[in-house]
């Protein structure tokens, strides 16, 4: 039953009004049908258990690191009648190997700072490398990402 209005929506979603409409606007909730018309009590937009648990997928799916996109089109999949788990799969092992490439990246950034802070603190003469790595950095902004920290 379509109790809450899009701000108790909102606060069971954990997050803004806002946000709620923004998701409307890129088409991954509804907008209900106003209730009652416009007098006193009416007019206002009325959202189910069906749209908290959209509003949870989306937030556990943005966690999780996919995009809006993506997002969407887990939802489509999921409106069909044949749910295709070969594309849900795939957006999923997708998903997988971006976030090892981007752990993989911090790693490497990790090393890197690690690196430094030895390196600063073996001697307090002369400049701080830390800094020094970083006033470099504007140079090194077109470098290959996975080479970027084998230069600091």
């Amino acid at each position: 039953m379509a109790t809450r209005s899009i701000g108790g929506l909102a606060r069971e979603g954990g997050v803004s009004v806002e946000t709620v409409r923004y998701y409307q606007r890129r088409g991954l909730l509804g907008t209900p049908e106003r209730s009652g018309g416009y007098a006193l009590g009416g007019g206002i937009r009325r959202y189910g258990d069906e749209d908290v648990r959209r509003l949870r997928f989306i937030r556990s799916a943005q966690a999780a690191g996919f995009s809006l996109e993506e997002i969407g089109e887990l939802i489509a999949l999921d409106a069909t009648t044949d749910r295709d788990r070969a594309r849900a799969r795939e957006l999923a092992k997708a998903r997988i190997a971006a976030l090892d490439a981007k752990i993989a990246e911090l790693d490497a950034a990790r090393s890197a700072l690690r690196r430094l802070a030895q390196d600063c603190g073996r001697s307090s003469a002369g400049p701080c490398p830390i800094i020094k790595a970083f006033e470099a950095w504007p140079a090194l902004e077109t470098a290959p990402r996975d080479r970027l920290s084998l230069r600091l």
